[in-house]
Formats: C-alpha cells, structure tokens, sequence
C-alpha cells in the first residue's frame, strides 16, 4: 500500500526509506570517525589529517543546515492529507477554485489588505423546491458557490413542493437581487427575501417557548406574540358574523381556516381573529404554530398580571397604578357617573350615554392594555388604555374631573408608552379635540417627534418612537413605595 493511499485512509504515513538512510550515514561516519582517530595517533601527518577533518566537518555541517531549510522535514501537504485555510472556511465547492487546490487569485485579491473581512448581512428567505431527493442540496451548493452561509433552516411542506425558510449570512458585496438569481437557478421558485436583524438568530423552538410564555402570562400578549411568530402581518379581532337579521351568528370552525394570505382563528370569546399578510402566504405550519398559540390562550382563560406601583402625589395622597380588565367594569362605570360631559365628550367624542357601551371592549385584553389608577379607598380615578388597532397603536386617557391636573394624565401615559415600546411599536397616536389642551400637553410630554392631523375639530396626534431611550422606564411623578 502506497504511502498516498495511507494518509487518504487516515493512518500516518511512516518514511522508513528516510530512516535507512539516516542509519547507513551513522554507520558511516562512525566508521570514518575511527580511521581518522588511527592516522592521528598513529600516523606521520596526525596534526594535518585533523585540520582537514575539522575543515571537512565544518563544510559537512553548512552544507546540512542550507539543505534542511530549502527541503523541510515535514511531509507534503498532499501526503497528509491537509486543506488549506480557505478551503476549510469555504462552505461548499466553488467555480472559481483551482483544480491544483489552491487558493484562487480572485479570492486572495478580495481580502482588504489589512486582514479585515468585508462586514456581513443577515438576510430571511423564502423559497419553494421540488419535493425530490437533491433539490435543497442543489439550492445550498449554488449559495456556498457564492460565499452565503446558511445559519438557520425551517421547512414547510405543502402539498406539492416544499417552502424552505433560510436565514443567511451573505458577504457584504453580495446584494439581495443577486440571492435570489442563485436560488432561481438552482431550482428555487416564489423567493421573497429581506433584511434579518440579530433577534432573527433566536432558534425557532426557542422563540415559540417565549411567546408561549409570554402568552400565559398576560391574555393582552396573544396578538403581540402572533405578530412575532408569522412576521409583518395585520391582527384584527371581530366578533362573530350573523348571516342575516334576527339570525344567529355562524358559528366558526373550531380548527379555524386558511386562505393563501389570510388566515381565521376562533378566538376564546367566541369572536374571530383573523391574520392578514398580503405580501407572502401563510404556510400550514405556520398555521398550525398560530392556532396552538390561540388554543394555548383559551386553555388558561382570562388573566393579566396582578402586579401594582403605589405612588405618592404631590400634595400626599396615595394612589396605586395596576393593570385592569373586564373584572373592574362596574368600578370603571362608577367613574364615569362621577365624570362631567365635558370630560367624557372629549374622551369618546360621542354621545354622553353611549360611554358605558365602549367600557367592555376597552377593558378586554383581547384588544389591548388598560392601567387603572385607584384611590386608597378602592375608587377608580383615571384609566389609560393601550389598544391595538390593527398595525397601528393608540393610546387613550380618562381621568375624573376632581384628579385632573395632578400629573395622573402624564403618568399613565408614560407607562403606557414604555409598553408600547416594549411591545416593539413604531408609533402611539391619540384621536382627542384641539380643545384638550390637557392631552395635547401630555403628548408634548414624552419629548418624542410628534405629527399632528386636524380634520373638522378631531386632533390625531402621533408619537414615533423610534428615538425613545430606555423602553422599561418611565417617568414617575411624587415617590414609588412599595406595594
């Protein structure tokens, strides 16, 4: 057996022919050794033959050291079997390689000079294959053809074909429009792609164990973690359809339904949730991860979490702030017989009497967060809810005509805009009059870019917060105790 064919079944290979020769040389030079020793004891010319042995020895050891620099001991590379450096980091096979195993000249002229590599992207993908041995392989060839790494690899079978969700990582040069010609030409067919962020390397698992979390913590978390599961989309809650006058409303499959982009959930109440995303369908995975979602949050019922601030106002009074739902709908009605017209005209823009009505929906989690801000003596004074209207997020407040200009206004506000942050909105707006000077300050509070729309006496103000610092704090007024 060849000493090639050795190295290539992974046992070392031994140079024995090396080892005779450097036998037979000590062999030899001992030998010479011992003839010289005689002729200088024994010898006329002793003094001579040991100068020019010393000389012989001296040229001898030179010509050694020049021969051992220019033919290093080590094997050759293709002896044993080592890759070089970029063929180790290199992906996959690559057009440009050299048949010898070298390095290309394209890829060493690419390096900047100082060593530094060209800074990466993170990029999401979606593209179908053929349901056929080879097919992924073929697509993951073509990527590592051009130096894109593939981090994360989600599958989604349909019924013909296979829709395969990547997250890579491409060279800094490599623009999306040239990914997607790769994945075409390797067999990949409707691929949408965009820009990933380091919250996209969480593991799927990992991710859905965290809304799953999130979601039996808090009911008003279950559209939030509904968004974060399917990406971009629209969330709306509805109550049931009726079919006709006087008719029952039609009663929704319990397994839900989907529709290429649009997808229907039933939601614990009864109403529907539906999942609207326009510029990618949705996956029976995807569907099946969403409605597990919705099952998870019917199983636990009603809940929110029961924690509480107790603050102190500036003239002394003690006040608590804490989450509430439907639980305080008779305490909030109770408010609102205690509140003027005026206050409750600008706060529903409606009919007085009408207010009451608007009370259940607002206190279900289902359709946001709303915070309470309660007395010492158990009254509910102010409530600011935090509602999702489908993309959009709007902010709302009410405070009792007798604890108005207190800073309650501004404190439920702030802590209704650290949620929103949290929750990972864009924006906050608030629909009011130009007459409420009050909210309008309030919103000038948040030191935030504000937009303002006036259309026929109704104020949208709209707050992006993008630039907010610090999205668990807010500001507090008077002194935080303990509850």
């Amino acid at each position: 057996m060849s000493d090639v064919t050795r190295a290539r079944h992974g046992r070392p290979v031994h140079h024995w022919r090396r080892d005779l020769v450097e036998l037979a040389a000590l062999f030899t030079a001992v030998a010479v050794a011992d003839v010289v020793a005689n002729l200088v004891g024994h010898g006329p010319g002793g003094p001579t033959l040991l100068a020019i042995s010393a000389l012989a020895l001296i040229a001898t050891a030179g010509f050694h050291t020049w021969w051992s620099r220019r033919h290093g001991h080590a094997p050759p590379t293709g002896d044993t079997g080592a890759r070089s450096a970029a063929r180790v980091r290199q992906a996959g096979p690559s057009e440009s390689e050299s048949p010898s195993g070298s390095e290309p000249e394209s890829q060493q002229s690419s390096v900047a000079p100082d060593g530094v590599a060209e800074p990466a992207t993170l990029w999401r993908m979606r593209t179908t294959v053929r349901d056929a041995p080879g097919s992924l392989a073929a697509l993951c060839t073509a990527l590592a053809g051009r130096q894109v790494d593939i981090l994360s690899l989600q599958t989604h079978p349909l019924a013909e074909g296979t829709v395969d969700e990547f997250l890579l990582r491409a060279p800094g040069e490599v623009a999306a429009s040239e990914i997607t010609r790769v994945v075409a030409t390797a067999g990949g067919s409707s691929t949408w792609i965009e820009r990933a962020d380091a919250h996209d390397l969480v593991d799927a698992p990992t991710r859905v164990l965290g809304l799953a979390t999130r979601t039996a913590l808090d009911a008003a978390e279950l559209p939030l973690a509904l968004r974060q599961l399917l990406g971009r989309c629209t969330i709306r809650s509805l109550p049931a359809t009726t079919s006709g006058k006087g008719r029952e409303p039609e009663p929704m499959p319990t397994e839900g339904s989907l529709e290429d982009t649009v997808m229907r959930l039933r939601a614990p109440e009864g109403g529907v949730i539906t999942v609207e995303r326009p510029y990618l369908p949705f996956t029976p995975t995807e569907f099946a991860r969403a409605r597990a979602l919705v099952e998870l949050d019917a199983r636990l019922g009603p809940r929110i979490p029961r924690s509480q601030d107790v603050l102190t106002l500036p003239e002394g009074n003690a006040i608590t702030v804490r989450r509430a739902d439907t639980g305080d709908l008779e305490a909030a009605r109770e408010m609102h017989e205690r509140c003027s017209a005026r206050t409750l005209g600008m706060r529903y823009h409606g009919p007085v009497g009408d207010a009451d009505r608007y009370l259940n929906h607002l206190l279900s989690p289902r359709f946001g967060r709303t915070l309470a801000v309660q007395t010492a003596s158990g009254r509910i004074v102010g409530l600011g809810h935090l509602l999702w209207d489908g993309d959009e997020t709007e902010v709302a407040l009410l405070v009792e005509d007798d604890w108005q200009r207190r800073g309650i206004g501004s404190e439920l506000l702030g802590r209704l805009v650290g949620m929103a942050v949290e929750a990972g909105c864009e924006s906050v707006y608030a629909v009011t009059q130009a007459s409420n000077t009050g909210m309008v300050a309030a919103m000038r509070g948040l030191e935030l870019p504000l937009d303002y729309q006036i259309e026929e006496g109704t104020l949208v103000v709209t707050a992006r917060l993008g630039s907010a610092v610090g999205a668990a704090e807010v500001t507090e007024f008077g002194r935080a105790e303990a509850p």
